[in-house]
């Protein structure tokens, strides 16, 4: 006997964290509602943008914004120089259990919640009665700093490796502060004019972009072990093992296991790009399912070649004080130049560099949704011209345009010395994981039990999950803002920026919440009528706070929650 068809479950059928006001999805007679159209009206949100990334596109945009190959260019100098080999081999295992911690409990939270607030959004519904509003400030602002220095930093690490390769072709040539930064400025306006495209545009360009980034990345694991010529300058082919695995270099004033910490913040902000999935999940088909997907299969992907190329570097470098200090002012190329052929080194620049445009790229889209989704809650000033849809391309022009522009200002930095550039790396890791545990942080020690899971959960390991993931980020913070050297001998400009340039905003921020914001911001903005999660004993928790709801209307009578998105019927 045939086995009998089994029915597919669309994502109306499935729990989500949110329903409407007496369970009822909006009708409208000319326009027929999708699964993902109920899903979001769930949320409180009517779609406005074309749903045209599947599992496949999503996962490309997201690996195109982790570019491992350019993020490991781009940071080696944190990951080697702060503890040399130890730090990129068993430093990167123990680093990917707290990421691979939040990248799962942030999945998990994805599945309940896909809206593009991402989240912003989850911090604002799981917070307390009263503190949504200010979760989600905190959050959003926190992740709008890591959104808009990821494209700065990509295209300051890719030009870097363009005039280093024009600096191997032509060793006389040694790149000024301000050429690095014109061929910086150039790329942030192309990705911008890129990323005003259709949407439909846009999944074709990064799937193309990340399928050869990851390519890309296979090629340059085999070509270094392959075309390593060490021997020629009489080493062996490989480092031994026991100096890989058990030397930590002493770039810091502090003791070896604080430097192994140090080097995270290479393996942190390398992997700080899976959360783009959740910003683009109303832009994804079978969002609910599709985009914690991608989210975990971005992080794991990652996390596994990531170490791969770790081990193929740390097996062949040759010295490691020279790499830091090479006239190149790259420190890739320069330890390419120690191992490989000069046309090697020219060719495994050239994929890197194709890889980090790439990268840059799909970091405009994911900094763009966001803008978008905050200007949608009127978060910035000017948030009308920041919030429109473009209705040629339908994508959010216009915030593609001020991210841009606030990316080139903060790329002044590098005009500061090689430490105020680095903040810009510094900034990215700490901002995206403050905005990252955030709301795991509040699922975890407010919601508990009372969390309702979407499809794709973690069941049971939900809670322990998020307990290592949290306080994975609570010891790293402190641990990302340590400056290399201690004591008498730490001047101004071996200072770590870190907690001025990320510090600074984040207290002029909590300074205008206390003065003016929290009379005026309270939440996500919904453009349907909407009620949120409840609390037991039938207490309802809004976006906002409760009173501000009620004066809405947006509360049923009896305040009885569905634990499914509703079915119009």
């Amino acid at each position: 006997m045939a086995p009998s068809p089994t029915k597919r479950r669309s994502v109306a059928e499935e729990p989500v964290t949110s329903v409407l006001p007496d369970g009822d999805v909006p009708y409208d007679p000319t326009h027929e509602f999708s699964a993902d159209d109920e899903a979001l009206a769930a949320l409180g949100y009517k779609s406005e943008f074309k749903r045209e990334f599947s599992l496949f596109t999503t996962f490309c945009v997201s690996f195109a914004v982790l570019g491992l190959l350019p993020s490991f260019a781009s940071t080696m100098y944190y990951g080697l120089g702060y503890a040399g080999t130890a730090g990129m081999t068993w430093g990167w295992l123990i680093a990917m259990i707290g990421i691979q911690s939040v990248a799962c409990s942030m999945a998990e939270i994805c599945s309940s919640m896909p809206t593009s607030g991402g989240l912003y959004y989850a911090s604002a519904v799981l917070a307390p009665p009263g503190w949504g509003p200010f979760a989600a400030w905190i959050t959003g602002w926190s992740n709008w700093f890591a959104q808009i220095s990821g494209a700065p930093s990509v295209n300051y690490g890719v030009a870097s490796m363009i005039l280093a390769a024009a600096s191997i072709n032509n060793p006389d040539y040694i790149p000024s502060t301000w050429q690095t930064f014109l061929v910086t400025v150039f790329l942030m306006i192309i990705h911008s004019v890129m990323s005003s495209l259709p949407t439909r545009w846009l999944a074709k360009i990064n799937s193309g972009g990340s399928t050869f980034n990851f390519i890309a990345l296979i090629i340059v694991i085999i070509m270094i072990p392959a075309g390593t010529d060490r021997q020629s300058r009489g080493l062996p082919r490989f480092e031994d093992s026991s100096v890989v695995w058990g030397s930590i270099y002493e770039g810091t004033s502090f003791p070896a296991g604080i430097s192994v910490l140090m080097s995270f913040i290479s393996v942190i902000w390398t992997m700080s790009g899976y959360d783009s999935p959740f910003h683009l999940a109303e832009e994804c088909s079978n969002a609910s399912i599709a985009a914690p997907r991608a989210i975990v299969l971005t992080s794991a992907t990652g996390g596994l070649f990531g170490w791969f190329l770790q081990l193929v570097v740390a097996y062949t470098v040759v010295d490691i004080d020279e790499v830091l200090a090479s006239d190149l002012g790259q420190p890739f190329a320069a330890y390419l130049m120690q191992c490989m052929s000069q046309k090697l080194t020219l060719a495994i620049l050239a994929m890197t560099i194709i890889a980090g445009f790439s990268m840059g790229q799909g970091c405009m889209i994911a900094a763009s949704r966001v803008t978008f989704a905050y200007a949608r809650d009127d978060c910035f000033p000017l948030s009308k011209f920041w919030k429109q849809v473009n209705p040629i391309t339908k994508t959010p022009v216009n915030a593609v345009w001020l991210n841009c522009g606030v990316g080139i200002i903060l790329l002044l930095l590098m005009f500061g010395g090689e430490l105020a550039v680095g903040a810009l790396f510094s900034i990215g890791a700490i901002a995206a994981f403050v905005a990252f545990t955030t709301p795991i942080f509040i699922r975890v020690f407010f919601v508990g039990n009372r969390f309702r899971p979407g499809p794709w959960n973690l069941g049971k390991f939900s809670i322990p999950t998020g307990i290592v993931a949290s306080a994975f980020v609570i010891l790293m913070i402190p641990v990302l803002c340590l400056p290399t050297i201690t004591g008498s001998e730490l001047t101004a400009a071996d200072m770590n920026w870190t907690c001025v340039v990320y510090g600074g905003p984040m207290t002029l921020i909590m300074i205008w919440w206390v003065v003016s914001a929290r009379k005026w911001f309270k939440g996500p903005k919904v453009n349907i009528d909407h009620m949120m999660l409840g609390r037991e004993g039938n207490v309802v928790m809004g976006v906002g706070d409760e009173s501000s709801l009620k004066d809405r209307g947006s509360l049923s009578e009896e305040g009885k929650l569905s634990d499914k998105v509703p079915v119009k019927s």
